[in-house]
């Protein structure tokens, strides 16, 4: 019974949001209500610790709004500067066909800024820049969110592949494993699989895109650009790979994508693979009704005065300043992270603590660099009050499904913390889900890590929920326990792409109202198709015995 009690919240959430079409802000409180429900009658957890445990998931559902608030900020205050108008010059100057605009700004470009910020930004900067170009809202948002994937398990500093090794440190010791051989294997077992699947992401993300958006709704113009997509796929995931076996998992995504941009751009301005044909969506005019921003449009403000440089150069700032500070060679890391207001015992419940590590944070230092670029870009008292009335307006609705959203994860996981010495909700389901599949468990493994990342909205969270019982099983079947970590940390990232909380802060960034069950349908596809091209090589992997 409890193991079907603890899927409700899941299947509540699923019901609303992806069958019933009703909006995330509406859709996680429901969801969180349920979960205090079940909690109180079934768990018997005290109304304290359910409030307190709601209200530690609430504050931790702010850090993520602040990095969604600071995205957005940075996003109008360029649009009302005229940085963006520049920006997007520079990327239609490269070429006007949209294909190739795709490639660069959604998947090289989200790539980068997946390895240096990570955490959900990456989609919520893309999608708006691929809207200032001319892209369909509803096609922006949906094509960031599927390039949102391969590098997120080394993200930013690494830090969601190195949650679940530090999760089982325990685990790699009782078995006998040596840690650093375990760490090793793992990243190049997880490097391989981006890498290899990675090569056709940018390809199946296009195929999607035609198929939707184009006038003649055929996959047809993405075979024909199939070439430079490929190429686009390689100029990432071979730096990214080779960068994994050599150095660890911190740098491939930064410096994979910092070499792969070049690339990409450098082999368009040439010519190099492009098709004959340009390809551009249907007239606006011709529109689907749920293609346009139902929001109040930003308007990308023109500065014929602006160069390229100066236009980049709050993006550079941001991913030097990020860079710096997790890198752990620069020593840095531990000194920003040291930077903590803590509110401990959350209503006198002990051990509930927040930290709210201010200076870590990406949204941080978004903001930071909102500010510099008012005095960069000599914006008027009109232009800056205009960017923070916006800013407010788009994210009014996300900060409900976002605080709701991480207050009923944290109920989740607690509900391990009552008097009748039950699992937790977390623990049935994934233990459930072990049972069932016995040695067919490879099978599972990648949807667990998925089920982690749509709950939760993080990779790294996902793995420190996770990590441990994968390992586990993965110890009690006689699978190699390398194998099904790695489809832990790939089936997180790749859940990245319809994960709520990626889903809630894209349609902000873009202006997007009441289409979220309709982005995580149209992304659930190449989901799938990821998922399952990550299955086969590990039966693979298993088969041959490598690792």
């Amino acid at each position: 019974m409890f193991t079907f009690l603890s899927f409700i919240p899941i299947l509540v959430i699923i019901l609303l949001l992806v069958f019933l079409n009703f909006p995330a802000k509406k859709v996680m409180p429901a969801a969180w209500i349920v979960c205090v429900v079940l909690a109180l009658l079934f768990w018997q957890m005290k109304p304290v610790n359910i409030a307190a445990y709601s209200i530690l998931g609430a504050l931790k559902g702010f850090d993520v709004m602040l990095t969604i608030f600071g995205a957005i900020l940075l996003l109008n205050t360029l649009s009302f500067s005229g940085g963006m108008g520049a920006i997007s010059k520079m990327f239609y100057g490269i070429t006007a066909d949209r294909r190739i605009q795709a490639l660069i700004v959604g998947w090289m470009f989200s790539n980068f800024i997946e390895g240096a910020a990570g955490f959900g930004t990456p989609a919520a900067l893309a999608a708006p820049l691929l809207v200032g170009l001319g892209f369909p809202p509803l096609a922006a948002a949906i094509y960031a969110l599927i390039c949102n994937s391969t590098a997120v398990a080394f993200g930013v500093a690494g830090i969601p592949t190195l949650t679940a090794f530090s999760t089982l440190e325990a685990n790699i010791a009782a078995a006998g494993f040596s840690d650093q051989v375990f760490r090793a294997e793992t990243t190049a077992v997880v490097a391989g699989m981006h890498s290899l699947v990675g090569i056709i992401l940018p390809l199946i993300a296009l195929a999607l895109l035609t198929r939707f958006f184009g006038e003649k709704k055929s996959i047809k113009p993405a075979l024909e650009i199939a070439p430079f997509a490929i190429f686009s796929g390689l100029a990432f995931t071979v730096p990214h790979f080779v960068i994994a076996i050599t150095l660890g998992p911190e740098l491939p995504s930064l410096l994979g994508s910092l070499i792969g941009m070049v690339a990409i751009i450098a082999a368009a301005k040439k010519g190099f693979l492009m098709p004959k044909t340009t390809w551009d969506f249907p007239d606006k005019k011709n529109w689907e009704a749920d293609w346009h921003t139902t929001a109040e449009p930003i308007k990308t403000q023109q500065n014929g005065n602006m160069s390229i440089l100066k236009a980049w150069t709050p993006y550079l700032i941001i991913a030097l300043i990020l860079a710096a500070t997790r890198l752990p060679v620069l020593g840095l890391k531990s000194v920003v992270q040291s930077w903590i207001l803590k509110i401990p015992n959350i209503l006198g419940v002990s051990g509930v603590t927040y930290d709210f590590q201010w200076a870590w944070l990406p949204g941080t230092v978004f903001i930071l660099v909102s500010f510099l670029t008012i005095a960069l870009h000599k914006m008027s008292g009109k232009q800056i009050k205009d960017s923070w009335t916006a800013t407010f307006k788009q994210t009014s609705g996300a900060a409900i499904a976002l605080l709701f959203g991480v207050a009923l994860v944290q109920l989740m996981l607690y509900t391990k913390e009552n008097p009748l010495g039950l699992s937790g909700m977390m623990t049935q389901m994934a233990s459930t889900l072990t049972d069932f599949f016995g040695r067919a468990y490879p099978v599972i493994a990648p949807f667990i890590g998925i089920l982690g990342a749509f709950v939760s909205g993080s990779n790294t969270v996902s793995n420190m929920l996770f990590a441990s019982m994968q390992f586990e099983s993965a110890t009690m079947l006689g699978l190699p326990q390398v194998v099904i970590i790695a489809l832990q940390c790939v089936g997180g990232s790749i859940g990245s792409m319809i994960c709520v909380n990626s889903v809630i802060a894209v349609c902000a960034t873009v202006g997007l109202k009441g289409v979220e069950g309709k982005l995580i349908r149209r992304t659930c596809v190449p989901m799938l198709i990821y998922a399952v091209l990550i299955i086969i090589i590990a039966y693979i992997l298993i088969a041959t015995g490598i690792p």
